[in-house]
């Protein structure tokens, strides 16, 4: 398996990696301009959402082996974009890993759709425009942008797909309560998890892209539940033979703009195809089953042995993401209390004797006192 030089890697994400995209919401308007620079790939409109914006798609390399990735299907879930045109960034200025890109675009084919889904991206919403879940409509194709990406995997019928997808800050690694980066999910192909051929083939690819990240965030990579949903993109696209990672971009402790967690989600993209161009034959898929499950062990904020009401507790709190004008925003709420202890958190505030009355106290205070921009 060919891999990736980490000091090779780091230099030219530091130098090249694209900086004109940055913040979570990004919009069709935002990647146009950075569409229309590219000098050694094809971009072409290929379709249109529901309420009429252009759903672009990007082409590059001379390859046999296809290879299909798409992101923001879900329209807030933003990384795998800003990662996607990074790849973009390496592929017009490889700098000192020109013979890598050589390699990608000598063996490789790769169709990028960078936003699938921009009505939900206008609204920041998971959901498009009529209120569908572009990841639970594989079967019924209710959406047009489902239908685009369905008409994509068939007349371009890659051979690897990845699929982009952001988590939230809640997933942990396993029992050592650390934010969960990245995770990756060979998708089930039924409801028994039966590891066929097929997964196998999966496994070997998001084994060779755990290597490379686990030399930059040990002990933060977890690997996402695999029961199988029969509406759900990934699953229906492994059981048809197109072998599907997902990747999911998480947490990074401070990093609320996922600006650090997007250089992983690139660093995993990269390896992938790049394991791909050489062959993965020989990586054992058994490894997969090493990465950590995926816990739900992490919150935004908990406030450490505070008194609610006249009683001792812990007030662990999430934040909700939301649109405000231009700006997305991250509204507090609380998600759990009691001992939290198995918990950790991006914030912990120890505030023995602080009181709360009521969950506006406790709003108020996070306001006055917690800044993540």
């Amino acid at each position: 398996m060919a891999r990736i030089d980490t000091a090779h890697i780091e230099r030219w994400y530091a130098r090249y990696a694209q900086k004109k995209l940055a913040g979570r919401r990004i919009r069709q308007q935002d990647i146009d301009p950075l569409l229309e620079d590219l000098t050694h790939q094809t971009v072409e409109v290929i379709g249109k959402s529901f309420e009429g914006r252009p759903i672009r798609s990007v082409v590059y390399g001379q390859g046999e082996l296809r290879i299909l990735i798409w992101s923001q299907m879900h329209g807030n879930e933003s990384t795998g974009t800003k990662a996607i045109f990074d790849l973009l960034q390496f592929f017009q200025c490889p700098g000192d890993m020109e013979f890598l890109k050589d390699e990608i675009q000598k063996k490789c084919r790769i169709l990028l759709l960078p936003i699938l889904n921009p009505d939900g991206a206008e609204q920041y919403t998971r959901v498009n425009k009529q209120n569908i879940d572009l990841n639970r409509d594989a079967v019924e194709l209710k959406a047009p942008e489902s239908r685009i990406l369905r008409e994509q995997l068939k007349t371009f019928a890659p051979k690897y797909c990845f699929n982009l997808h952001d988590q939230r800050t809640i997933f942990s690694v396993g029992a050592q309560k650390e934010p969960a980066t990245i995770s990756f999910l060979a998708p089930s192909e039924e409801v028994n998890r039966t590891v066929t051929e097929g997964r196998k083939e999966t496994m070997r690819l998001i084994v060779a892209m755990n290597q490379l990240l686990s030399q930059f965030i040990p002990g933060r990579i977890g690997r996402y539940t695999d029961e199988f949903y029969p509406a759900a993109t990934g699953d229906n696209f492994q059981k048809e033979g197109y072998h599907t990672a997902l990747i999911e971009s998480g947490h990074t402790v401070d990093d609320y703009q996922r600006e650090i967690t997007r250089k992983y989600t690139f660093y995993a993209l990269i390896q992938g195809i790049v394991s791909i161009a050489g062959g993965l034959d020989e990586i054992p898929f058994e490894k997969y089953f090493e990465i950590p499950d995926n816990d739900k062990c992490y919150l935004d904020i908990i406030y450490k042995n505070v008194k609610f009401q006249g009683t001792a507790i812990d007030i662990g709190i999430l934040f909700i993401e939301k649109l405000q004008g231009e700006k997305v925003i991250f509204e507090p709420l609380v998600e759990k209390t009691g001992d939290l202890s198995a918990f950790n958190a991006n914030f912990i505030i120890e505030k023995k004797g602080l009181n709360f009355e009521n969950y506006e106290d406790v709003y108020e205070n996070i306001k006055n006192n917690v800044h993540i921009y």
